[in-house]
């Protein structure tokens, strides 16, 4: 894990639904912005290359969707080889087969593609488990500069159980991609740096932002520190006019090492053999 000095960049903004290739331009150009800034992680939000409309979910993804070496994970890898940063790349449609998955491709600094993770909790409401395929498993990539990195797509992270099972893996520094829309704000400010808190990580929460109505995506997307508070937030719908990039230097290993102080008792007297 870095000891200090880390630079977190993130991209907040709404996706055009039906405009893939405009949505990757957006996406080259914020990976390049940040990384320009100094950003050592860079992270997108979810579905960013379809929009998310839940009344079009399955067309628009349909359109957007390629293989994960398709030619927009060929411009992702060498945005970041560019950028010189780990790029979680939101999520993505991935084409695998006649089967379709809401995927994040997390890739290294030299471009190579270090981990994926396919959303296993797919939110009924919107309609997703009738588009995509579930992914099957907890995904912890191996990186050299934050240690294990834990990744969540939105509804995921909103299980307490999954925090858990990422920090079981060693994860400290998790990943969560989203397009969390506006009735569940409340979610969002309590539950997130609950997770962060009560399992010692620290919690990057990246969220789309803008449209309107039921669906509206909220933004504020957030750097949380392992003890739940929230360093850095970027802005609600106010701010959706434009992409909005925002970074935050932080002492990854230093807060990890305060927290697990503050909170010795509780991981002492946990009890594995009852529980």
């Amino acid at each position: 894990m870095a000891a200090a000095n880390t630079r977190i960049g993130i991209a907040q903004w709404h996706a055009e639904v039906d405009r893939p290739e405009r949505n990757l331009e957006v996406a080259i150009r914020a990976i390049g912005e940040l990384g320009d800034r100094g950003s050592d992680l860079i992270v997108l939000p979810e579905l960013w290359a379809s929009g998310y409309d839940a009344d079009r979910l399955a067309a628009s993804v349909r359109a957007a969707a390629e293989p994960i070496g398709g030619p927009r994970g060929v411009a992702l890898a060498d945005a970041a080889r560019r950028a010189g940063a780990w790029l979680v790349a939101g999520s993505v449609p991935e084409l695998a087969g006649d089967r379709l998955y809401n995927t994040t491709v997390v890739y290294g600094p030299d471009g190579t593609i270090r981990g994926t993770h396919r959303k296993a909790h797919l939110y009924r409401p919107t309609g997703e488990h009738e588009v995509f395929a579930a992914g099957a498993r907890v995904t912890v990539v191996p990186s050299e500069r934050f240690g294990p990195l834990g990744v969540a797509i939105c509804f995921d992270g909103d299980h307490p159980g999954y925090a858990r099972a990422l920090r079981d893996r060693g994860a400290r520094v998790v990943v969560m991609v989203a397009a969390y829309e506006s009735g569940a704000e409340r979610w969002w400010d309590l539950l997130y740096p609950a997770h962060a808190l009560t399992n010692g990580q620290w919690w990057v929460t990246v969220n789309q932002c803008g449209g309107t109505g039921s669906g509206a995506m909220f933004g504020r997307s957030r750097v949380i520190a392992p003890d739940g508070r929230v360093l850095a937030e970027a802005p609600g719908l106010e701010g959706a006019a434009a992409p909005h990039l925002m970074t935050c230097d932080v002492d990854l290993e230093g807060e990890v090492r305060r927290a697990d102080r503050e909170t010795f008792d509780l991981w002492a007297g946990a009890r594995q053999d009852i529980y």
